[in-house]
């Protein structure tokens, strides 16, 4: 039985604006497993957070094809396959942060959307492997939090959602040193622990490099490369990908 969980076929992203394709990376071919952990790494503007959108169902490919947990293209259960955590700045007001986390429990709810004694169960664990154990959420208001509280209680949404796949663009951007620590481990410890995929966009370089199972490198000429990180050094990927070197950034001789 495969252990593929993402995989695409030639796959071109971008926009498409008027009839007219505007394309950001063409011909992406790669394929992601159950159980690990992949941060994606490259250049402002090379394609990393079109290519989180386009996987996500966000908006559309311009061409080749994608599959998630086995099944082609967009489906009626990606809410129940996917759970997604972007960078945008949400302003919600006058909403708690148990209802921002309980929003991961609506494909599972109800047609009138009431919450079982196991959904109170699990939004309380997300929240509380984010860190929030000891915050009263039922009085607490999402805009009254830090950009990094309410990144963390946006990954608890995901992570109670409960989905075979999490895809996250810069998820660290706005945390602290230690939360930063927190969060990727945790990711980590998702995907080895239950099988998930994790897809990461990070600038984080130092923590991808020493957290992530596999890095997929991006670049805006020469496409994709997908290996361990040990591999991407000894073949210079780095340097190539960001015109420098990035562990010897004084040049130091």
């Amino acid at each position: 039985m495969s252990n593929v969980s993402i995989s695409t076929n030639k796959l071109t992203i971008g926009y498409r604006v008027q009839n007219t394709d505007y394309k950001v990376q063409t011909d992406l071919t790669f394929s992601l497993n159950a159980g690990e952990m992949v941060c994606m790494l490259g250049p402002n503007g090379c394609g990393k957070s079109t290519l989180l959108r386009t996987l996500a169902g966000l908006q559309p490919a311009l061409s080749g094809e994608y599959s998630l947990t086995g099944e082609a293209g967009p489906t009626a259960q990606r809410s129940k396959d996917i759970a997604l955590v972007l960078t945008e700045r949400l302003s919600l007001e006058n909403t708690t942060v148990h209802d921002v986390v309980a929003m991961g429990r609506y494909p599972y709810t109800s047609f009138l959307g009431g919450l079982t004694d196991n959904d109170e169960t699990i939004i309380a664990e997300a929240l509380q492997q984010v860190g929030f154990e000891s915050l009263s959420v039922e009085r607490s208001f999402f805009n009254a939090h830090s950009d990094g509280e309410k990144q963390r209680i946006l990954i608890a949404k995901a992570l109670a959602q409960q989905t075979p796949i999490i895809l996250l663009d810069e998820p660290t951007a706005h945390l602290d040193l230690p939360h930063r620590i927190l969060i990727l481990r945790l990711l980590r410890n998702l995907a080895h622990d239950q099988g998930k995929t994790i897809l990461i966009s990070t600038h984080e370089l130092d923590l991808a490099l020493a957290l992530s199972d596999r890095i997929l490198l991006m670049t805006p000429s020469r496409g994709i490369q997908l290996d361990t990180a040990d591999n991407l050094k000894k073949a210079n990927a780095f340097t190539s990908a960001f015109s420098m070197d990035i562990f010897n950034p004084l040049g130091i001789e």
